[in-house]
């Protein structure tokens, strides 16, 4: 579920193609994460917020994020780049950290998994089909741009990593997905129309509908608890040269996603709605388990910062508040199942370039 934004540079040091999951390039890559935050520094209990608590880190090196529940809150899935895997990889580990183990191929890149509500199934996208080398991160020189990889689809495996089936097929780009464990339906992101929508479908892969139709990427979609409402970011390209740009790096695969405003409807699309409008970076957005707020991220304080912290809207865009003050890049946060933990990614503490950790806190 990696979202893009605005005013990030390529690194100063060369990388390998593949290198870099796909949400990292949220993170300026000209700017280096190797030493603590100062409000790490500070020491945590001074950078604690009022809302989070017991703050614990999962996760030690390497590229972890979107760490996702299982249904009876004893797991996590998330996708980690890590030796000897040279893009990300699906693994699950318990909800304190222990038993680290990878359920993907191992081949390709894989993003946006997800516990079924039976817990012992998942979902995940994967390239692996289309390669099993991990596809090249898009050429710079067109922009500050996102790949779109044609080969990702959706699948379903059990919690050991054994593929049951592919749940998507059509032509172009499929993943993102999200499972609400109430209805059992999947929400993802789709190319299937020519455009970049959310689509719903069935945990089998059937009953396929697009729910949004508006011209511009919309991703990184979740359901409220009780599968009534959805939640996701969307950039819309407004003027004819953002439409005639947009248009063109689609069909290269490519989008450039560099404004991200939060926008809520109801579960089958309707009546859609922005509830943010910073013109800068916000995405991956979660509903409160009562289902009456959004806690996303965003660098609203600094558009051209790789300064992400965590915010809590209520859902029809009143009532802004700043969760975390970390000082570096927070996001992808998920409530526990009984809605006393939060996890989420972070570099706090990070002590190398591009080190983002899995945490988990009590929610006050």
């Amino acid at each position: 579920m990696g979202g893009r934004t605005t005013g990030f540079r390529p690194a100063a040091t060369k990388i390998a193609p593949g290198a870099l999951p796909l949400w990292i390039m949220l993170v300026p890559q000209a700017m280096k994460r190797t030493a603590l935050t100062a409000l790490a520094l500070a020491g945590l209990a001074a950078a604690q917020p009022a809302h989070l608590g017991g703050i614990r880190q999962l996760t030690n090196g390497g590229e972890n994020a979107e760490a996702y529940w299982s249904p009876d809150g004893r797991r996590l899935i998330f996708q980690t780049t890590r030796p000897p895997y040279d893009c990300d990889q699906i693994f699950i580990m318990n909800a304190d950290g222990s038993n680290q183990h990878l359920v993907s191929t191992g081949k390709g890149r894989t993003t946006c998994a997800y516990f079924l509500k039976d817990n012992k199934h998942i979902i995940y996208a994967s390239t692996h089909l289309a390669a099993e080398a991990c596809p090249a991160n898009p050429d710079r020189s067109k922009g500050y741009v996102w790949g779109i990889f044609a080969g990702y689809d959706i699948f379903l495996a059990s919690d050991t990593g054994r593929i049951e089936k592919r749940l998507t097929d059509a032509p172009g780009y499929d993943a993102e997905g999200t499972v609400n464990w109430k209805t059992g339906n999947i929400l993802y992101t789709s190319l299937a129309s020519g455009d970049l929508d959310l689509w719903t479908m069935r945990s089998d892969g059937s009953h396929k509908r697009q729910i949004t139709k508006t011209l511009g990427y919309d991703g990184g979609g979740v359901f409220s608890r009780d599968g009534t409402r959805i939640v996701w970011r969307a950039n819309y390209p407004r003027t004819p040269a953002d439409v005639d740009r947009y248009k063109t790096l689609l069909a290269a695969n490519l989008t450039a996603p560099m404004k991200m405003e939060i926008m809520v409807a109801d579960a089958d699309g309707a009546n859609p709605k922005a509830i943010t409008n910073f013109g800068c970076a916000s995405f991956a957005p979660t509903f409160t388990p009562d289902g009456k707020q959004i806690l996303f991220s965003s660098n609203k304080q600094d558009c051209d910062s790789r300064h992400f912290e965590l915010y809590l809207i209520n859902v029809d865009g009143t009532g802004l508040q700043q969760v975390t003050n970390y000082g570096g890049f927070t996001s992808f946060p998920e409530f526990s199942p009984d809605g006393k933990t939060l996890v989420f990614c972070s570099d706090l503490r990070a002590k190398t370039q591009y080190e983002f950790n899995i945490f988990t806190a009590n929610w006050n």
